[in-house]
């Protein structure tokens, strides 16, 4: 209970939630580069830092997406993706002074204690509204996941609220 708590209060944004899974437009095929850290404080770049499996990349925009980012992960992870896939989540946080990252990062760390956990979260600290535009996310009222083809930044499924059963299908159908 103390990491949602901790990583609740690491968004710093609040909004209202869409459970709608409507699938995204398929006209943007391409996982932009996005750098971050991930909870271990290793440098990452998603996608180019996870292409030796098809990679998930679940995007978090508001506090309170930790219980559906959680769900979701659980979903893959029970039905074995953990093991053929590259799972990763993304909290997005607008671009801010060094100190309020620095901060942001101790308080996420302080609540996740698993290693494997915290290499899996990779915050990154971006203009959201150029991000958002890039993958034409409409809102933040939501979570946004993204199936990026091996060695690739190709987009090959993409949606957004908690996975579904059906959806789990199409991802494992690559």
């Amino acid at each position: 209970m103390r990491f949602k708590f901790c990583v609740l209060l690491a968004f710093l944004f609040i909004g209202c939630q869409s459970l709608n899974n409507e699938y995204m437009s398929p006209e943007i095929n391409e996982f932009p580069a996005i750098e971050g850290n991930n909870l271990n404080k290793q440098k990452k770049v998603v996608p180019d830092d996870f292409v030796d499996k098809n990679l998930i990349v679940i995007v978090a925009f508001q506090q309170w997406h930790q219980p559906l980012v959680d769900e979701s992960i659980l979903l893959l992870e029970n039905n074995g993706l953990g093991e053929t896939h590259n799972i990763i989540e993304v909290p997005t946080i607008q671009k801010t002074s060094k100190l309020a990252e620095i901060y942001l990062d101790g308080v996420m760390r302080a609540g996740i204690r698993d290693d494997r956990i915290r290499n899996r979260t990779i915050t990154a600290y971006i203009d959201k509204e150029q991000f958002k535009e890039d993958l034409e996310i409409p809102d933040e009222d939501t979570i946004y996941w993204f199936l990026v083809k091996k060695n690739t930044n190709n987009i090959i499924a993409k949606g957004y609220g908690i996975i579904t059963e059906k959806e789990l299908e199409i991802i494992n159908s690559y």
